[in-house]
């Protein structure tokens, strides 16, 4: 809220002087006015300082008053600022046709002085409370985002502790996604989603036999099956939610081992039909898995792990997105050097 060394700006938009005249003599002593005598400059005028409330005429050559109001509603930067109508055009429907643009406000000519003002200080008031009240929802709202992306991260490395690691990989497959999501052209907010849901991507591993997820070699066939559940398990383990976040985890968690000739597991889905984010991840997991040391192997050189994605290319892998994936070795590199596992 405006104090009293700054006080709020009264932008009056009006091609009369004498009206202009008016309206100044009743808030000049309590605010700052600005004068636009046109729709095009009072927009100008919006977009380059701060203005806090509008008092605008309805009649004005080139752009009247509701269509001015318009183009300020539609635009983000000015959509917030309260718009009083200050005009001579009484009629019901004019004042419909005014809130309908997203008036707050209208107020008849001849203007009274003490009407003006007690207008105006009614809607700055309300406007102050609704921008602290706006902010106060931002900041409990980003406070909840992050205690929850805490926990998602914390439970995303529980499961790879579990598979004798530091906790990393969940990092670096979650980096590597990120990386090739943006390559493939998806907007900012759903490569971020991607990250943060991909940390769970083995969350399942929780329910695995240490007996099975620690053996250094190889394991036969009903140990296969066993390490096959935990794609249902951290399914499970996420739960059905209305959160978008949580809701991209499960599906990743069950997805990123489907293979897209249709080989993959748990349900042998195909192609397209694999979610996106699945095989964004299954990508970033296997280049991971195959470029640290685990139990049962070695680590391979990045150039040996970047063939083996390329040999099954339209066999496991979406071959669009081995491309991306391809074009991003220096990124995916440089993420795998930042966080590497302690020996």
């Amino acid at each position: 809220m405006k104090s009293a060394i700054t006080p709020a700006s009264v932008l009056i938009v009006d091609d009369t002087p004498q009206n202009i005249s008016l309206l100044n003599a009743a808030l000049m002593d309590e605010y700052t006015i600005k004068i636009a005598t046109g729709g095009q400059q009072a927009i100008d005028i919006c977009l380059s300082m701060p203005i806090d409330i509008i008092l605008l005429d309805v009649m004005m050559p080139e752009m009247d008053g509701f269509e001015t109001c318009r183009r300020l509603k539609n635009n983000p930067l000015t959509a917030s600022i309260p718009v009083i109508f200050v005009t001579a055009r009484g009629e019901i429907n004019d004042e419909s046709m005014g809130f309908d643009c997203g008036a707050v406000d209208y107020i008849t000519k001849p203007i009274r002085a003490a009407i003006v003002r007690a207008r105006v200080h009614t809607h700055l008031a309300l406007y102050y409370q609704s921008r602290i009240l706006e902010r106060l929802v931002q900041e409990r709202t980003a406070e909840l985002n992050k205690t929850r992306l805490e926990i998602l991260h914390r439970l995303g490395s529980a499961g790879e502790y579990r598979d004798n690691e530091t906790g990393l990989h969940v990092i670096r497959v979650s980096s590597y996604a990120r990386i090739i999501a943006t390559g493939l052209g998806l907007p900012e907010s759903e490569a971020e989603l991607l990250y943060n849901a991909a940390t769970l991507h083995d969350t399942g591993k929780i329910g695995i036999p240490d007996s099975i997820l620690f053996k250094p070699g190889k394991l036969d066939e009903e140990e296969w099956k066993v390490i096959r559940t935990h794609c249902e398990i951290g399914r499970k383990i996420i739960g059905d939610h209305t959160s978008s976040l949580l809701k991209t985890a499960a599906s990743i968690a069950l997805t990123h081992h489907e293979r897209w000739d249709g080989t993959g597991y748990p349900q042998n889905l195909k192609g397209n039909t694999i979610p996106l984010f699945g095989r964004i991840v299954a990508i970033a997991d296997v280049f991971d898995a195959l470029t640290c040391v685990r139990p049962y192997k070695r680590a391979w050189p990045v150039a040996e792990a970047v063939e083996e994605i390329v040999r099954y290319k339209d066999k496991h892998f979406d071959p669009k997105i081995v491309d991306v994936f391809l074009r991003s070795i220096p990124e995916i590199t440089a993420v795998q050097q930042q966080f590497v596992d302690e020996a």
